[in-house]
């Protein structure tokens, strides 16, 4: 049962290199905002509002917290079995849904705009998450999870391999920018947008990859490990922070459930502990200072003493 500290500073959130000592908030605390899903997913906040969605797979809804009161209502159901959520540069919620197979945006009126469904005439498997570059190209990983069993979409044959796409909407242009990563996962840019982060989970055990972007940025040029596995870690959705700082969901075993906190040089500085295994964050509040982390059956925040990056 969560147990939220009564005491500063949290004995939850742990200083691994004194790098992190500038991004932890003394008096502040985990709390935990909602309960009761079976699989948190793919946060988003929308300062407009003062609310965050976030995606409850196998529940098949994605749900709403509202910051001025703590209500907690659902947004949309069916939702598609929707994963990933984030926002374009003109402020729509774009959602990659396991259920339909696709990617989509949600208009200003609550109609919704099919991005991507196929490539190349074939089905895509299961969108997993996306990302909106500063030049509105939309950027997915596209894993198989989706369509593997019940729990989290219909099971289906994989029709293509899977790779991470970028597609310009004003053109509907999609290219595969990698299908190099076995399984890709979460995925974010770095603020100044030259490098691309993914998870590969296809590999015992998971691990980070970034790649660079060419000239252009619209294509992937260096390949390297960012995070090199551990067998009692995984790794899943994140974001960065204006320093350029990786905030991963992490979790697999009891003391590795929460967020780990990495510098650009991939050291490990930080981490957040929480009771469950945590799937992806956002960053978000009036000074986008606050972490909203979607783990297991619920949704936790803590206020950093960092800013997300835009596009997050």
């Amino acid at each position: 049962m969560w147990q939220p500290s009564q005491t500063y500073p949290d004995p939850a959130i742990e200083v691994l290199d004194p790098r992190f000592r500038k991004y932890h908030i003394v008096p502040s605390a985990i709390e935990r905002l909602a309960h009761g899903c079976r699989w948190a997913e793919g946060p988003v906040w929308f300062g407009d509002g003062r609310y965050v969605l976030w995606s409850d797979i196998p529940n098949n809804r994605v749900l709403k917290w509202e910051e001025a009161n703590g209500a907690v209502s659902e947004f949309r159901k069916p939702s598609g079995y929707a994963n990933g959520n984030t926002r374009d540069r003109q402020g729509r919620l774009v959602t990659c849904e396991h259920g339909e197979r696709r990617v989509v945006r949600t208009e200003y009126d609550g109609t919704q705009t099919v991005l991507m469904d196929r490539f190349e005439g074939k089905r895509l498997n299961s969108p997993n998450d996306v990302v909106v570059k500063s030049d509105g190209s939309v950027w997915f990983t596209d894993p198989p999870f989706g369509i593997l069993g019940h729990y989290e979409g219909s099971p289906a044959t994989p029709e293509l391999p899977t790779n991470v796409y970028r597609l310009d909407p004003a053109t509907g242009q999609a290219t595969v920018v990698t299908s190099a990563v076995v399984r890709p996962n979460g995925l974010c840019f770095s603020p100044d947008e030259r490098r691309l982060y993914v998870v590969e989970s296809g590999t015992v055990p998971r691990r980070i990859r970034v790649f660079e972007l060419s000239e252009d940025g619209t294509q992937l040029t260096r390949d390297e490990v960012f995070f090199d596995g551990d067998p009692n870690a995984t790794p899943d959705g994140f974001r960065c922070d204006v320093d350029g700082n990786l905030w991963a969901g992490w979790g697999l075993s009891p003391e590795h459930n929460g967020v780990r906190i990495f510098a650009p040089d991939g050291t490990a500085i930080g981490h957040i502990h929480l009771p469950e295994r945590c799937a992806n964050v956002c960053f978000g509040g009036v000074a986008r200072n606050r972490l909203f982390m979607a783990a297991g059956q619920s949704l936790y925040a803590l206020y950093v003493n960092t800013q997300g990056a835009p596009g997050g």
